[in-house]
């Protein structure tokens, strides 16, 4: 069992503690509804620069390498992510040091200076890893998918943003970007694991140094979907092709997003899924295919991700598409739906074994839904989907789906 307790620091942060009986580590998470969904159009990869800028140090470890052997000293490892609903830093240490590893978390991120003299180094780093990015067609196909799905909306846009947006940004636009969006009343601090060692009075304090903020504006209610077919041609052996589909369920919805999760899982999320077995196995048109479901605060998502011989797209995508097509009008079977829903079920309680999985999971429920619910809640409503519910989420995911597609193609072959 995992206990879960939420109070508020005084700046309006909320503080989630999450005990986990067994385990010798905790993890410290902070997040703020800040991600690429709240970038103007010409701020950009901001988010994910400042991630970056972030990390040179804070007032009493003041350089990057303060930064890294504190760390490495205390045992620890620092990380972070940038996604488009948010921002999130986090350190995982053996319990004892959960203190330390506070004061050292809450130091450089809510202290951050954001060093000027930092400023062009880093920008080169992020401007390669754009550049990676690019080189990828997994990731390429990736990022066209989000445009195809959402068009202009923020949602469409990359997370990492274009390398022109990141030559142009100087420090006052992140300090104004920071102070902007980073309300603590809008995010979450989150502590997973082992807390023998967390003072509550003493954690409170650290996580304090996030200075009050107003309320962020609202960020950019989702569009509606509108079926675009998006192609990049390279001459590749293999294609990348990315689908999506916009469900009916309502994000809000636990019960909802359970049960499209099951529907996930049948239609692409498993080895015994219906895409796998006959694109990949019956037919073998691909070496690995998957379906896999998220929701924003107010849209929720499906999509079908696959790499396959370039010979062999156009093949797999009408397939996809009928298998869709025939769930939505004859469904799935019982027994389909009881196999997927156990296999959800345990993917979920082996996915959050780990006190960085349970902390990356509460945050992105806080932050996005404004609630946590333990693992087994989550687990539970898995647990509960019921046929009925599954056959009315795949009634709803019809018709062509949005395509994105990197090899050598064309937008008129997916039409």
């Amino acid at each position: 069992m995992i206990s879960v307790e939420e109070t508020r620091v005084h700046n309006g942060l909320p503080l989630v503690r999450l005990g986990m009986e067994g385990t010798r580590s905790v993890t410290l998470l902070v997040a703020f509804d800040a991600g690429a969904r709240a970038e103007r159009p010409e701020e950009n990869g901001m988010a994910h620069f400042l991630e970056h800028m972030v990390f040179k140090g804070g007032e009493r470890y003041a350089t990057y390498r303060d930064v890294n052997n504190t760390a490495e000293r205390l045992g620890a490892q620092l990380n972070a992510y940038t996604s488009h609903d948010l921002v999130a830093f986090h350190v995982t240490c053996r319990a004892e040091a959960a203190m330390e590893a506070a004061d050292l978390l809450t130091d450089f991120v809510g202290r951050s200076h954001l060093d000027a003299g930092e400023l062009e180094r880093e920008r080169g780093v992020v401007i390669q890893e754009i550049a990676r990015s690019d080189d990828q067609p997994a990731s390429v196909a990736s990022k066209l998918i989000d445009r195809a799905a959402f068009g202009e909306h923020p949602l469409g846009r990359a997370v990492l943003g274009p390398a022109d947006h990141l030559r142009s940004f100087s420090r006052d636009d992140l300090v104004a970007f920071r102070e902007r969006r980073w309300a603590p009343q809008r995010g979450g601090a989150f502590v997973a694991g082992d807390l023998s060692s967390v003072d509550v009075d003493g954690i409170g304090e650290l996580f304090g140094r996030f200075p009050a903020q107003p309320d962020p504006p609202p960020v950019e209610d989702a569009p509606d979907f509108e079926r675009q077919v998006l192609v990049e041609p390279r001459e590749t052996n293999q294609s990348h092709l990315r689908l999506y589909w916009r469900p009916g369920v309502r994000p809000t919805s636990v019960a909802e997003r359970a049960a499209l999760a099951v529907y996930s899982t049948l239609l692409g999320g498993s080895m015994g899924s219906r895409l796998f077995d006959e694109i990949r196995e019956q037919r073998g048109l691909c070496y690995a295919i998957r379906a896999s479901a998220w929701s924003h605060t107010d849209t929720p998502n499906l999509g079908v991700a696959s790499g396959l011989d370039s010979s062999k797209c156009l093949e797999a995508y009408r397939r996809i598409g009928e298998i869709v097509t025939e769930l939505s009008e004859v469904g799935p079977t019982e027994e389909e739906v009881e196999r997927a829903r156990s296999y959800a079920a345990g993917s979920r309680v082996l996915a959050l074994e780990g006190t960085g999985a349970v902390a990356r999971s509460a945050a992105a429920q806080k932050v996005t839904f404004g609630e946590v619910r333990s693992p087994e809640e989550m687990v539970g409503a898995l647990d509960a989907v019921s046929f009925e519910e599954v056959r009315s989420v795949a009634r709803d995911i019809a018709g062509p789906p949005g395509v994105a597609c990197v090899g050598p193609h064309t937008a008129a072959e997916f039409e």
